[in-house]
């Protein structure tokens, strides 16, 4: 299957890194290389160097990408090892970075990839990096109903999460929850039926949370999101987009305290706590999608974009 995605918010992203020709950028969630290719086609003596967990999403991309030869290089990883990869290749500063945080529609359409609540045969799988050995049916199977409530409610934001943990553990009793279907049917049982007619597929939320979780994906972007404004030279740019509010609560919080970091008491007339601002933020509200963008790709709905530039003292 051809890896497709469609890059949400490209040319905004785009226009807020102000690329530079001959600097360095990094596109630290690759995907099928939207934003790779229109960074990459904008250097001259630039560099790229794009990050993803996903095989499937590294080789699409530099199949994408082959026109620019040796001005982009792949990194299979999480792009929670940017750092300690970047030195690898020599690279202690860029001047730009790029975080597309949802799941691509490829990995979405892929049943076997398990991601989809709307294939019932489908495996619960939703590992972004195949290379992992715990596998949403872990999860499923594994975690306490205690466990599963907390994500359900905090990932999921799910009002009905405690009903819907307290019946997967019900259900497991009798026999182990392996594919979509069977998850389907538990989360289905657990939610008035009345209210199942509006807002999207019932399971939508669970699926969300259970893939978080897996994934580690807010853990890793509050752990690295301070060290990747660090990483910028002086004017350099971070651009994140995000598709859920606890991601972009983590963004908007990181980026403000790196604006405005002092933590002195409100009535200190001068500052003496030491803490040094690392820049400014440029988006005081997030960016969304156009009109025109909504229409031509309903998955874009949620998404938020932030940036924040570096200002070296």
């Amino acid at each position: 299957m051809e890896f497709n995605h469609y890059s949400v918010l490209l040319q905004e992203t785009i226009d807020e890194l102000n690329i530079k020709p001959n600097g360095i950028y990094v596109d630290g969630t690759m995907g099928g290389g939207g934003h790779s290719y229109e960074i990459a086609s904008r250097l001259a003596g630039g560099r790229l160097i794009g990050f993803d967990q996903d095989r499937d999403a590294l080789a699409a991309a530099s199949k994408r990408l082959e026109p620019f030869g040796d001005k982009v290089t792949y990194v299979h990883s999480n792009y929670e090892a940017m750092a300690s990869e970047l030195k690898k290749l020599g690279i202690d500063a860029v001047d730009g970075i790029v975080l597309d945080l949802g799941v691509s529609s490829f990995q979405l359409d892929t049943p076997e990839r398990g991601f989809s609540y709307m294939v019932p045969d489908a495996p619960l799988d939703m590992r972004m990096n195949q290379d992992s050995d715990r596998t949403a049916t872990d999860i499923v199977n594994g975690y306490s109903e205690a466990e599963l409530y907390r994500i359900i409610r905090d990932y999921g934001e799910d009002r009905f999460a405690k009903n819907i943990a307290r019946n997967i553990c019900k259900a497991r009793e009798n026999e182990p929850i392996e594919n979509a279907g069977q998850l389907n049917r538990i989360i289905e049982d657990s939610i008035p039926k009345r209210l199942q007619v509006s807002g999207g597929h019932p399971a939508k939320r669970t699926y969300q949370a259970i893939r978080i979780e897996l994934n580690r994906e807010l853990e890793v972007l509050e752990e690295n999101l301070n060290d990747f404004i660090t990483l910028l030279n002086d004017g350099g740019r971070i651009c994140v987009i995000t598709f859920h509010s606890l991601e972009d609560r983590i963004v908007k919080n990181i980026f403000k305290k790196n604006q405005d970091p002092c933590t002195c008491p409100k009535d200190f007339p001068v500052c003496v706590c030491g803490e040094k601002s690392k820049g400014k933020v440029i988006t005081r509200k997030p960016i969304l999608p156009g009109e025109k963008e909504l229409e031509e790709n309903s998955r874009s709905r949620s998404a938020k974009l932030r940036v924040f530039e570096r200002k070296a003292i």
